[in-house]
């Protein structure tokens, strides 16, 4: 069962969402807020599997509710997909930074939603390679932290190129055979990677191959 909490400041948002929710078998909504700070508490509370949040919020918005519950070890395995009436923006890009899975446009349709929360239910990156390009060659602009540039001096070549494949949107069965190796040696090699960079998931993952010149926009 995939637990979802629903972060939303519009009531009638929320109920559209739950609507859409309610009838799935595999899918349970176990709490709902109206701002970031809520959003926090009950996902600390009920430890859902995905956190739906909104990216403009009063009191704490959708960047910094996802950026506490990242920081949060307790909350390591909530995966949080951001809401947005926008689509490309700048917010969206400091969203993904901040640790979110990926993001979707509220008038999305019913079943690319049901399917998107699947997917993020599984730890895979809500990010198609087309749509990571454009984030990253309009918006990066801050300089690597140390722990990052450290990270990266530590990969060794197979996680380097297996790096490079995740931006590419490869799953990790996909990049097992591009480089000829075990779905579960493929699993190995990102999850190393994921920790040397102190990526929270595939979505920051994808990101900081692209700000860290390993993936650049145009070449793939």
């Amino acid at each position: 069962m995939i637990r979802v909490l629903l972060v939303d400041d519009q009531p009638l948002i929320r109920s559209g969402f739950r609507a859409l929710l309610d009838v799935e078998d595999d899918i349970e909504v176990v709490a709902e807020a109206a701002d970031g700070g809520q959003g926090l508490a009950l996902a600390r509370e009920h430890l859902p599997d995905i956190a739906l949040i909104d990216i403009q919020m009063p009191v704490v918005d959708g960047i910094e509710a996802t950026r506490r519950i990242a920081a949060d070890p307790a909350l390591a395995g909530v995966h949080v997909v951001i809401l947005t009436n926008y689509g490309l923006d700048e917010h969206v890009f400091n969203a993904l930074r901040a640790g979110a899975a990926g993001f979707l446009v509220k008038d999305i349709e019913p079943e690319d939603f049901l399917h998107a929360i699947r997917v993020a239910a599984r730890g895979d990156a809500l990010l198609a390679p087309s749509i990571t390009r454009k984030l990253i060659d309009r918006f990066v602009s801050q300089p690597l932290d140390t722990g990052t540039r450290a990270g990266l001096k530590e990969l060794t070549n197979r996680e380097r190129e297996a790096v490079v494949l995740v931006a590419q949107g490869l799953s990790n069965s996909q990049i097992a055979d591009r480089m000829v190796i075990s779905p579960l040696t493929a699993k190995t090699h990102v999850n190393r990677a994921m920790t040397k960079l102190h990526a929270r998931d595939r979505a920051q993952l994808v990101v900081l191959a692209y700000e860290s010149g390993l993936v650049v926009p145009h070449s793939s």
